[in-house]
């Protein structure tokens, strides 16, 4: 179906929108541009209760719409209660961001075990097959829907002492690919997000050295913040993007190109 003629709007109102692994870091951010841009969003948590309610209460002090929904973003029965749940009171969900992650250990690769492995698909595999499953039924019914992928820039670069990470997020950036081509006829984009190294809450113990060497490498000069992954994700679950599918656009200031 070829587009309405005019400019396609940026704007959300009248979507509604899960972010898992919202109460803090790039997905709060996350959830905070949808909100803004007019989306209810169901902000989603597993652990940090308290964290949790605090970020709900800014996020609808700021006069955004949603709510805040406790559940794993990768267990078999979670998942969709938590979808039946955000429809019930916000409506059927139309835009999906899977954000939750679990720690992130560099490690060589002989101090991994398997389920360690399997910790890392489990986030990056299953948690968006679980999500889509949930969710597509409403999505193919209208014509409309958006899943979008939080990857990371350590895929294209081939960050060392990060196999099981960087093997996850490898796994989740070519389901992304199949997904786009297979969803396309049913108006249905899936894409993906790869920030580079955006220091968050989870960063604050890093090494200053590593910080510097890894600024010094990045060709913008500047750290990311936060906005600058709410942002193009918010453009991207928009009409604005609806002939872009299959992308896996990268936030890190030029440090990966094409």
């Amino acid at each position: 179906m070829a587009p309405a003629s005019g400019s396609p709007s940026t704007s959300l109102e009248g979507r509604v929108a899960l972010v898992t692994g919202s109460s803090k870091g790039l997905g709060k951010a996350i959830a905070f541009a949808l909100g803004a841009a007019g989306a209810k969003v169901a902000l989603n948590f597993k652990h940090g209760t308290e964290t949790a309610e605090e970020t709900l209460t800014e996020y609808l002090e700021a006069g955004h719409e949603g709510l805040l929904v406790q559940a794993s973003a990768v267990d078999e029965a979670e998942v969709p209660a938590m979808v039946e749940a955000v429809g019930d009171e916000l409506g059927p969900i139309d835009i999906v961001v899977v954000n939750a992650t679990p720690p992130q250990p560099q490690r060589a690769f002989e101090e991994y075990d398997w389920d360690f492995y399997q910790s890392m698909l489990d986030f990056f595999v299953k948690s968006p097959f679980l999500l889509a499953r949930a969710v597509l039924p409403h999505m193919k019914r209208q014509g409309w829907g958006r899943l979008i992928n939080v990857g990371s820039e350590v895929f294209a670069r081939g960050t060392p002492n990060f196999s099981a990470y960087v093997a996850a997020k490898g796994g989740q950036n070519g389901w992304t690919r199949s997904m786009a081509t297979e969803l396309a006829p049913f108006g249905i984009t899936v894409n993906m997000v790869s920030p580079g190294w955006i220091p968050v809450e989870r960063h604050l113990n890093d090494p200053q050295e590593a910080k510097d060497d890894y600024l010094a490498t990045v060709p913008a000069g500047r750290w990311g913040v936060p906005d600058d992954v709410g942002g193009i994700t918010a453009f991207l679950a928009s009409d604005a993007a609806s002939f872009i599918t299959g992308q896996n656009v990268h936030v890190n200031g030029g440090l990966v190109v094409g």
